[in-house]
C-alpha cells in the first residue's frame, strides 16, 4: 500500500509513502480536496533526522486503526520542514500563539481555508487517536466555533513581526557602552562548569560565540576570549562531537555536551567549522585545528553528492535505535583493544556497565589528553600517535555497521553555510582542497539550483525544486562574497550582487524596511513571515543585513548600506533587551560601530600578501586583491602598485584610504580596536 507521497523527492516524505494514512504533499490538490469535501486539514511537519518524528510514525502513522480515523475525517498533509521552512514558520507560530509548546513533529489542525485552530507536537498513539476523534466530532457539531477560533489565529498570524515587537526601521546612534552591555548580558548566562549557555538541553549556538569571539578580539578582552575557547573545548570533547569520525550532532539532552540526539545537520557543521577555524587562527591551539580537519574529512567521506553539493543531514537512528551506530559496549572494546583499553576508557569515561542507557558507552572526554598521557607514563606525542591509531581502527570497525539514515537532498542555504565554513577552514589550515570544495559547491549551486535567475531551495535526482527562501539567498550571497575574498575572482562578487538585487526586488518590504522569509509572489500562503530572531541558524534578515553592509564596501553602492543601517536601527532596542537571540544582529552592530576595514591589495605579489591576511583572523575586515590594475570591483578602482609594480596594501575606511603600505604588519597596525 502506498500514498501520494510516493512521487516526492524528500527522503522524509518518502519514509511515509507506505503508511496506511492517505498522506498528500502540500499543494493545490490537497488544499482543493479539503475545500470541496469540507474537511479539516491535518498538517504534520517533520524532517528525516528527527527522532520523535520516527517514533510517532511507528506508533501512529503505521497503525491501521489510527490511519482509518485520519483518512475518514481529515485531509492529511505531510511536510518536510527543511523543504518548506516557510510553512513550518507559519504553523509553528500558530501553535505557540495557542500557548502550546513548539517542536517536531509538529501536528496542526486547520480549517479547509488553511487557518489553524489546534496543534501540538508528539502525541502517544492512544492520546493521538482520542484527539483525532474529539476534533472530528467538534468539526461536525461546532464547525462555526472552530472557524471563529481559526479566524482569531489567522489574524494573529498576519500581524507583521515589526508591529508585534514595535520595530520601525531607521538610523540610530550606536554606542560602544551599549555594545559592552550586550556582550556582558550574554556572558552573564555563561555556564562556567561546562561552557555554552547555562541551560538544558544544550545547543552550540554558533552565532553567540561568533559575536563574543569578535567582540573579545576587538576589545582585547582575554577573559571573554577564554570563555569562547572553553566552550569550544567542552563541545569538542563532548559526546555531541563524533570522536572517531568528526562532525557535530545537533544538541545534547544534558548540560554537559554528553548525550546528544545523534543527528548531524549540515547547517550546524558549516557554522561550527567556521567557528573552530577562527578559534584556531586566534589561539593557535591544535585542538581546534584537529576538529576542523576531522569534520572536513567526515564531510568529504559521507556528505558529498558527487556533483559538488552536500547532503542535508545524517539520522540519529540506525536499525530503529537512536545512536546505535555511534556507541560501544565495554565487552566489545575489550575484545578489540584489550591492551589500550585502560587508558582509552579513562580518556573517554567508559564504564563496564555503560556510561549511558542500555549498557552502552558514548565516547565522552572530560580530561586533557596530556593528563591521561602522564598518568599512563606516556609522552603527549606518543599518546596522540596511539590514540590516532586506535581511532582509525575503531572507525574501520564502526563503518561495517549499518549506517544511520541519510537525508540526501541538497538545500542551497545550508550548502551556503557549509561553503563559508570551508573557506574559513582553508584560511586556518592552508589546505587548498577545502577552498576547492567550497568553490565546487558554489559552482554546483549556480549551475543546478539557479534557474532563470531564481535560486531554488532543494535539489535531488538531477532536478531543482521549490523557489528559494531568504535563508537560501542570504547564505549563498555571504559564501559568494567570501569566495571573492579568497580567490580575487570578480565573478563571485557579481554573483553575490545579482542575488542581492533579486532579493531587493522580490523579498524586500519597503513599508517596514525588512525582508520577507518567503517570496510573496512565488506562492499564496495565509501569511508572509519575516524572520528576525537569530536561532541555531541566524535570522535570514540579520544575515542579509550583514551582506548588504559588506556588499556596499566592495561596490561603493550606498543603497546597500543605507538599508542595512536602517534594519540595524530598527532592531537596536531589541538587541539591547534580548541579545542572546539576536547575536548575529549584535555582530552587525559591532561591524558598524568599529569601522569595517576595507583592504585593497594591487600589484605583483598581491595573492601572497592577501594570504597573510587570510591566515591571521581579523574581525571587521573585508578584502579584495588583484595583481593587475582593475575596475572589476569598486574597492580596487584607482589603486596602484608601487613604482616597480609590486603590490601595495591600501587600508580604507568608508572609502577613504590611509597611506598605502607594502607589508602586513604595517597594514594591521592601522586597524582600529574597541577602546
Amino acid at each position: 500500500m502506498s500514498n501520494r507521497l510516493l512521487h516526492s523527492q524528500s527522503p522524509y516524505l518518502l519514509q511515509h509513502a507506505h503508511n496506511p494514512v492517505d498522506w498528500m504533499p502540500w499543494g493545490p490538490e490537497a488544499l482543493e480536496k479539503a475545500n470541496s469535501e469540507n474537511k479539516p486539514i491535518l498538517v504534520s511537519i517533520g524532517y528525516s533526522a528527527c527522532h520523535w518524528c520516527h517514533v510517532m510514525e511507528r506508533e501512529s502513522f503505521e497503525d491501521e486503526a489510527t490511519a482509518e480515523i485520519m483518512n475518514a475525517h481529515f485531509v492529511c498533509i505531510k511536510i518536510d520542514r527543511e523543504e518548506r521552512p516557510d510553512i513550518d514558520n507559519i504553523y509553528m507560530d500558530a501553535v505557540q500563539a495557542m500557548g502550546l509548546q513548539g517542536g517536531w513533529p509538529l501536528n496542526v489542525f486547520l480549517m479547509p481555508n488553511q487557518k489553524p485552530f489546534y496543534g501540538g507536537t508528539y502525541f502517544p498513539n492512544q492520546q493521538w487517536k482520542g484527539l483525532l476523534s474529539n476534533i472530528a466530532d467538534a468539526f461536525e457539531k461546532h464547525e462555526d466555533q472552530l472557524a471563529e477560533s481559526a479566524e482569531g489565529f489567522g489574524t494573529s498570524l498576519n500581524r507583521r513581526e515589526t508591529d508585534k515587537y514595535g520595530i520601525s526601521a531607521g538610523n540610530q546612534e550606536l554606542d560602544a557602552d551599549e555594545l559592552a552591555e550586550i556582550a556582558t548580558k550574554i556572558i552573564s548566562q555563561f555556564d562556567s562548569d561546562w561552557g555554552g549557555m547555562n541551560r538544558v538541553p544544550k545547543f552550540p549556538m554558533p552565532a553567540i560565540w561568533h559575536f563574543i569571539l569578535d567582540y573579545a578580539v576587538l576589545s582585547k578582552n582575554e577573559a571573554m576570549l577564554e570563555k569562547v575557547f572553553f566552550t569550544l573545548k567542552k563541545i569538542g570533547m563532548g559526546g555531541i562531537y563524533d570522536q572517531l569520525r568528526g562532525g557535530f550532532a545537533r544538541y545534547s539532552v544534558d548540560g554537559e555536551w554528553f548525550a546528544p540526539h545523534f543527528e548531524k545537520m549540515l547547517y550546524d557543521n558549516g557554522q561550527l567549522l567556521e567557528l573552530y577555524a577562527k578559534a584556531y587562527q586566534v589561539s593557535k591551539d591544535e585542538f581546534f585545528k584537529e576538529k576542523v580537519t576531522e569534520t572536513v574529512a567526515w564531510l568529504e567521506a559521507e556528505m558529498l553528492n558527487g556533483e559538488g553539493g552536500f547532503h542535508a543531514a545524517q539520522d540519529a537512528d540506525s536499525e530503529g535505535v537512536e545512536g546505535k551506530f555511534y556507541v560501544w559496549t565495554y565487552e566489545e572494546l575489550k575484545e578489540l583493544i584489550p591492551e589500550e583499553l585502560p587508558w582509552f576508557s579513562k580518556l573517554y569515561n567508559l564504564k563496564p556497565g555503560g556510561n549511558w542507557e542500555d549498557g552502552v558507552n558514548i565516547l565522552f572526554q572530560t580530561e586533557e589528553e596530556e593528563t591521561i598521557a602522564k598518568e599512563f607514563g606516556m609522552s603527549l606525542v606518543e599518546f596522540q600517535s596511539k590514540l590516532k591509531e586506535i581511532k582509525a581502527q575503531l572507525l574501520e570497525i564502526r563503518n561495517q555497521r549499518i549506517y544511520p539514515g541519510k537525508d540526501d537532498k541538497i538545500l542551497s542555504g545550508w550548502n551556503g553555510l557549509m561553503s563559508s565554513g570551508l573557506i574559513q577552514a582553508f584560511y586556518a589550515t592552508g589546505e587548498k582542497s577545502m577552498l576547492e570544495l567550497a568553490i565546487r559547491n558554489l559552482e554546483f549551486l549556480e549551475n543546478k539550483l539557479l534557474i532563470d535567475g531564481v535560486l531554488h531551495r532543494a535539489y535531488k535526482n538531477g532536478s531543482a525544486y521549490t523557489p528559494g527562501f531568504l535563508e537560501d539567498y542570504a547564505a549563498v550571497i555571504r559564501a559568494s562574497m567570501m569566495v571573492f575574498e579568497a580567490t580575487g575572482k570578480a565573478r563571485w562578487l557579481d554573483f553575490a550582487r545579482s542575488l542581492t538585487d533579486f532579493c531587493l526586488a522580490e523579498f524586500y518590504d519597503e513599508s517596514d524596511g525588512f525582508f520577507y522569509f518567503n517570496n510573496p509572489t512565488a506562492e499564496k500562503l495565509i501569511a508572509n513571515k519575516k524572520e528576525l530572531f537569530d536561532n541555531v541558524i541566524p535570522a535570514s534578515n540579520s544575515i542579509m543585513a550583514r551582506n548588504l553592509h559588506r556588499l556596499s564596501l566592495f561596490t561603493y553602492e550606498e543603497k546597500y548600506t543605507e538599508i542595512a543601517s536602517k534594519m540595524l536601527g530598527g532592531m537596536k532596542e531589541l538587541i539591547l533587551k534580548e541579545p542572546g537571540f539576536l547575536c548575529n544582529w549584535a555582530s552587525l552592530f559591532l561591524e558598524k560601530l568599529v569601522p569595517t576595514a576595507e583592504i585593497a591589495i594591487v600589484g605583483k605579489g598581491a595573492p601572497e600578501k592577501a594570504t597573510e591576511f587570510q591566515q591571521n583572523y581579523s574581525p571587521n575586515m573585508i578584502m579584495a586583491f588583484s595583481e593587475s590594475l582593475t575596475e572589476n570591483a569598486a574597492i580596487l578602482s584607482d589603486k596602484t602598485p608601487d613604482p616597480s609594480g609590486n603590490a601595495l596594501i591600501y587600508v580604507c575606511f568608508d572609502h577613504a584610504c590611509r597611506k598605502p603600505v607594502n607589508n602586513y604588519q604595517e597594514a594591521i597596525s592601522q586597524l582600529p580596536y574597541l577602546a
